[in-house]
């Protein structure tokens, strides 16, 4: 999937802090499993225009990279075709100083990835479920030249999560949230009111007490409410 032409058309979801804060100036590749957290990622970043490649797969990454000159790449381990360590090691052999956040959904690192020079950042999923700000804290520290790894991959412990009980609906919800939808989608799909869908939403988010949609779908997967 590639919604890198559309990226101008692209709307935001109101009322939910920010998955990321931090400003960036440089031009943004981002290679995301599945349409969700493409959706999520490039609406953290206020100028769209600085994203300039926003896919699912490492080869299409791969192709867009080779063309032009990125200096972010953010991307997940698990992609919908290839694998993002891999993308980030061939990505760094082609521009050396590319700047690298990888988020581990998988919450590990590979073994023989793991002390590898090219691999700049890694963020376990558990962390950003937990908001220790870690996505934010990455991106600031590839910026300063500096590695990171979030509080999980440093010490090898997850933190415990507690996961509530949802109503039909609220699972609906996550469901269609897990898929990419926006509240507009939402409400079509379940023949309501956007403003309706909307109150769902930040009812699922109270439920699962967290602060954003990534959150929600994070805390979602790893209590097996849903999958991507």
């Amino acid at each position: 999937m590639d919604l890198t032409p559309y990226l101008q058309g692209q709307t935001r979801s109101g009322g939910e802090e920010p998955l990321l804060s931090v400003a960036f100036t440089g031009r943004i590749a981002l290679a995301m499993k599945g349409r969700f957290f493409l959706r999520c990622f490039c609406e953290s970043f206020s100028e769209n225009t600085r994203i300039g490649c926003a896919v699912t797969d490492e080869q299409s990454c791969l192709n867009y990279i080779q063309r032009n000159r990125f200096d972010l790449l953010l991307c997940t381990d698990l992609l919908e075709k290839g694998n993002g360590f891999e993308l980030a090691r061939k990505a760094r052999k082609h521009q050396s100083d590319l700047k690298v956040v990888m988020l581990a959904l998988s919450d590990a690192i590979p073994v023989e990835h793991s002390n590898a020079p090219w691999l700049e950042a890694v963020v376990a999923e558990a962390d950003i479920i937990e908001d220790r700000k870690p996505l934010e804290a990455a991106v600031m520290a590839v910026m300063g030249n500096h590695s990171y790894r979030s509080p999980s991959l440093r010490s090898d412990e997850l933190p415990y999560l507690s996961c509530p009980r949802l109503t039909p609906r609220e699972y609906e919800v996550l469901d269609r949230l897990a898929r990419g939808m926006s509240d507009k989608e939402i409400s079509e799909d379940l023949v309501v009111s956007e403003q309706t869908a909307r109150t769902y939403t930040k009812r699922l988010l109270r439920t699962l007490e967290v602060n954003n949609r990534v959150q929600a779908v994070l805390k979602g997967m790893r209590c097996g409410m849903v999958q991507i």
